[in-house]
C-alpha cells in the first residue's frame, strides 16, 4: 500500500535526495517544513576524480559504471548520517536529467526501487533547479532574484521567480566556463580537475602579465561565449613568448578574463530586472576569484551577492531533496514510469 503523503499543516517531512547526473554519486536527507525551509540532516557523495584524473575529464561509461557500485553505500551513508532509516522516510527526489544518460539512470533507477519497496512518493527533480535552489539551503532569500549558474555543462542567467518558476534570461553561445577551464587546465599540463588547478595557481600569478581577449555577444549583453578565451590561451601556448612565460601569470590572467565575461552580463541582468539579490551557484561557483569580484561588483551596484558553502556549490543531493520537497509537500509525486532525459529543459 502507498505511504500517506505529508500535507502542509504537518510539522516536518525527512526526504532523501538522489543525484547522479554526472561523475559524482550523492545522497543527503534534509528536513522541511516548508518550500524551501530545511535542515540538512546528511548529505553524503561518492567522488570519482581518481577515476577520471588520467584521461583528462570525465568518461561517461566508467562515470556509470562506479555509481553502480557507490550508489547504494551512499545512500546508506546518508541515512546513517542523519540518524534515520529508510522506514523513516517520507519522500525521494532524485535527479532525471540533465546530464549523462547513464549516470542519470543509476540513480532514477535505483530511486524507483526504493519508492516501490517502500510506497513513499517519489519525484523526479530537474538537476538545474537543484543549482537553482541550492543558495536556498543556507540563506534566506525573498523571491524574485536572479541566479547565475555556472558549471562544467552549463553557463546561464535565471529570473527565479517562484518555487517551479523560472525564466532562462541568459546562457552561453558555446562552451560552458567549467569547460574552458577544464580545457585550458589540459593545455597547461595541470591536470584534472582544472577549475581547482587553475584556481590554486592563480593565487601565485600576476593577472595582468598576459593579455587575454574577452569576448561579448553583440547584441545580447547577458549572454556569454567561451570558446574563444580558450583558442586564445592555445595560441599563447604555442607562441615563444607563451613557453618562456610563467605559467602562473598565464592561470591568472585567463582565470581573471574568465571572471571578468561572468561578472558584466551578471550585473547587467541584475539592472534589468531589478533583483536586489544574486545568487552564484553551480560548480565554477566555488572559484576564489569569481566569489569575490561578484561579491565587490555586487555591493558596489547596490545588491547583495549569496552563494552556497562550497561543498553545495557542486553537484550534491541536498540541493536535489531541497528542488523536490516543495513538491513533496503539496503532496505530488511521479509515476515510477518516468525516465532520464538527458537534455531535460528547464
Amino acid at each position: 500500500p502507498t505511504k500517506r503523503l505529508l500535507q502542509q499543516t504537518e510539522l516536518a517531512m525527512l526526504i532523501l535526495g538522489i543525484e547522479s547526473s554526472c561523475d559524482d554519486a550523492a545522497a543527503a536527507v534534509l528536513e522541511t517544513t516548508a518550500p524551501g525551509i530545511a535542515d540538512i540532516r546528511s548529505s553524503t557523495v561518492a567522488n570519482q576524480d581518481d577515476i577520471h584524473r588520467a584521461y583528462g575529464g570525465i568518461v561517461p561509461e566508467l562515470a556509470s559504471r562506479s555509481h553502480v557500485v557507490t550508489i547504494g553505500p551512499v545512500i546508506e551513508r546518508a541515512l546513517d548520517g542523519a540518524g534515520c532509516r529508510l522506514v523513516d522516510i517520507e519522500g525521494i527526489a532524485v535527479t532525471r536529467g540533465p546530464g549523462l544518460v547513464g549516470s542519470l539512470l543509476v540513480g532514477l533507477m535505483f530511486a524507483k526501487g526504493l519508492a516501490q519497496a517502500s510506497g513513499v512518493a517519489m519525484v523526479g527533480v530537474n538537476h538545474i533547479e537543484g543549482h537553482l535552489l541550492a543558495p536556498l539551503l543556507e540563506n534566506r532569500i525573498t523571491m524574485p532574484y536572479l541566479a547565475l549558474v555556472v558549471s562544467g555543462g552549463h553557463t546561464a542567467l535565471f529570473a527565479v521567480e517562484d518555487f517551479g518558476r523560472y525564466r532562462r534570461i541568459g546562457s552561453t553561445r558555446d562552451d560552458a566556463a567549467g569547460e574552458a577551464f577544464d580545457k585550458v587546465a589540459k593545455l597547461m599540463g595541470l591536470g584534472y580537475p582544472g577549475g581547482r588547478a587553475i584556481d590554486e595557481m592563480s593565487r601565485r600569478g600576476n593577472r595582468k602579465r598576459v593579455r587575454i581577449p574577452r569576448a561579448h555577444v553583440r547584441g545580447a549583453p547577458m549572454d556569454f561565449s567561451f570558446s574563444g578565451v580558450k583558442t586564445a590561451v592555445a595560441t599563447i601556448l604555442a607562441s615563444e613568448d607563451g613557453r618562456a612565460g610563467r605559467p602562473e601569470d598565464l592561470a591568472a590572467s585567463f582565470q581573471e578574463a574568465v571572471v571578468d565575461m561572468l561578472v558584466k552580463p551578471t550585473i547587467a541582468a541584475a539592472r534589468e530586472l531589478g533583483a536586489d539579490t544574486i545568487a552564484l551557484t553551480g560548480g565554477v561557483a566555488a572559484n576564489s576569484r569569481l566569489r569575490d569580484r561578484l561579491a565587490e561588483a555586487a555591493v558596489a551596484d547596490g545588491r547583495r551577492l549569496v552563494a552556497p558553502a562550497l561543498e553545495y556549490c557542486t553537484d550534491n543531493a541536498a540541493m536535489i531533496a531541497l528542488a523536490g520537497g516543495y513538491r513533496l509537500i503539496r503532496g505530488e509525486r511521479d509515476p515510477l514510469s518516468i525516465d532520464a532525459q538527458a537534455n531535460l529543459a528547464l
